[in-house]
């Protein structure tokens, strides 16, 4: 059955709409899922899915929109993923491993959602923070705005690991990885630091659910809570895909209009066996 352009249009603002949320306030989740994390080689190259979807790694809801991709080189220059393209339930887009060490591939994307009364009738409005001024009308009131900033990312090396694309950009909630992120091994511990806008994130519950869900009866997945410096360790049980997700909402907003902000953080990372 053919999909009109107007239907798969609305599919996609509707995918929008849910990408601004905060991962755990829906049972959606965001992910990106390299077709290898490590590589080796003279001229590699991975395919990247991006999807939305409710079991883990499996295309079932809708495609991740690309819209906030970067692809950051072992030499901190940007990449330019290549082949982009969107179908009904994912994206897809190549990254050349030109360079030995390890890639970035992360999502970022900040909005802003806005709730507010216009003539008694109660309006909502999700979109880009520059058009926030321009979308509330005039007399609208009961207005309340809330930030929101997503990020969603995987890391790939080539060859031997690097640290220069680890280093934290001091914005929203950010992983920084005392384990090497393509270092991760079945049956050992591995040590992160959550970061909120560059500072320790404490008493945050992350959460680490094994990919594959849509074939056991139970999530698997494990909660943990960083400490007073962020800090937490996973023990891996199994080789394999893995979901890490965390959330944090507060007041400490980088725009004047909204009163509370919520930042959410997913990686997808891969365990190897010993």
């Amino acid at each position: 059955m053919k999909i009109s352009a107007a239907r798969l249009s609305l599919k996609a603002s509707a995918l929008a709409f849910a990408a601004l949320l905060p991962l755990a306030a829906h049972a959606h989740r965001l992910w990106l899922l390299p077709s290898a994390t490590v590589l080796s080689g003279n001229d590699p190259w991975v395919t990247v899915d991006a999807a939305v979807s409710n079991d883990l790694f499996y295309f079932d809801h809708f495609p991740l929109k690309l819209d906030g991709l970067a692809v950051t080189a072992p030499d901190g220059t940007a990449a330019k993923p290549e082949n982009e393209s969107t179908g009904r339930y994912r994206s897809v887009f190549d990254v050349h491993l030109t360079q030995d060490g390890t890639y970035r591939i992360a999502i970022d994307n900040r909005a802003v959602f806005a709730s507010y009364t216009l003539n008694g009738e109660k309006k909502r409005w999700r979109g880009n923070v520059d058009a926030l001024a321009q979308a509330l009308p005039a007399n609208a009131q009961d207005v309340d705005v809330t930030e929101t900033d997503v990020r969603v990312e995987s890391f790939i090396t080539r060859g031997k690991p690097s640290t220069a694309t680890l280093k934290p950009s001091g914005h929203g909630l950010e992983l920084a990885p005392l384990t090497h992120p393509n270092d991760l091994v079945a049956g050992t511990d591995a040590g992160f630091r959550l970061l909120i806008d560059g500072k320790p994130a404490s008493n945050v519950k992350v959460s680490v659910v094994p990919g594959g869900s849509r074939y056991r009866d139970q999530p698997g997945d494990t909660t943990l809570t960083t400490d007073a410096d962020g800090k937490f360790n996973v023990k891996w049980p199994n080789p394999g895909m893995y979901y890490l997700e965390a959330e944090v909402r507060d007041d400490h907003t980088s725009i004047k209009q909204a009163k509370n902000r919520r930042a959410a953080y997913a990686a997808t990372l891969e365990v190897l066996p010993q």
